[in-house]
């Protein structure tokens, strides 16, 4: 059963809950690491994965990657459109460091 916050959740709770949820399968630590500091396609993603062994479809890479996206942790760097079809989408690391302060009450948790 999904950890439901209380009504009156702080928000730095609710983001490090976000954080977490993201990075709580090893799939995703291998995508941020394989990202770096460059940025990397979708395909580059996928067909480095499954090089090293990763038991992935198409469909669970996207879902991976949105995970991500959604916590704040990458971010879509560029479109390339390579005709065919819906243009590719370049990945980048939006955040590199989770810093917990525990006692900042107004930052968050994010720190380049």
């Amino acid at each position: 059963m999904p950890c439901k916050p209380p009504d009156n959740a702080h928000p730095k709770w609710l983001q490090l809950r976000n954080f977490v949820r993201a990075l709580r399968f090893p799939t995703r630590w291998l995508i941020i690491k394989y990202i770096g500091n460059g940025s990397r396609s979708t395909k580059e993603i996928y067909d480095y994965l499954t090089k090293i062994g990763e038991q992935l479809t198409k469909s669970g890479l996207y879902y991976h990657l949105s995970e991500l996206k959604n916590a704040g942790i990458i971010e879509v760097a560029e479109y390339i459109d390579e005709g065919g079809g819906a243009p590719e989408k370049i990945w980048k690391l939006k955040i590199k460091k989770i810093v917990i302060d525990l006692l900042e009450t107004e930052e968050g948790f994010v720190s380049d």
